[in-house]
């Protein structure tokens, strides 16, 4: 018995972990015409295939839709969306992309959420739900992207 457990462990550790994009997690929010469809679909593959995360950069700008904390957790349950915090090696690489961005003619003057949750999956090595995919594989070439 205590084999057929361990082989279940170690099963478990080859699910993939997915951190999802606000952008999905809005459109099944707003009931978005064009998207919620695609959306629910392939996040539910997500869950489906492993560990589904989120971190505070996703959880700020989908708070936007909600009045109360208790609603938006209600939407966004700890025992479906796991909650972490964004990896300093995560902050560092995202001030990178911020750099380059810049050097490419970018106007903004900080970095933006898109490079925080990029390098959040880069360097946790998480694949990334987005229907947002062209800066993501700009600036973090070497994260799998899940998108249309």
């Amino acid at each position: 018995m205590a084999s057929s457990r361990l082989t279940l462990v170690e099963r478990g550790r080859d699910r993939p972990v997915t951190l999802v994009d606000s952008c999905v997690l809005l459109d099944l929010m707003t009931d978005d015409p064009s998207w919620a469809d695609w959306s629910e679909a392939e996040l539910a593959k997500a869950q489906d295939a492993g560990q589904v995360v989120i971190n505070p950069i996703v959880y700020a700008e989908v708070s936007v839709a909600y009045a109360a904390i208790e609603d938006l957790d209600a939407v966004l349950p700890a025992a479906e969306f796991t909650r972490e915090p964004l990896p300093y090696e995560a902050g560092f690489l995202a001030g990178k992309a911020f750099l380059q961005y810049r050097k490419r003619g970018g106007q903004k003057t900080a970095p933006l959420p898109d490079f925080y949750i990029g390098a959040h999956a880069a360097v946790r090595g998480y694949r990334l739900l987005t229907r947002d995919a062209a800066r993501y594989r700009t600036y973090f070439p070497t994260i799998e992207l899940l998108c249309p």
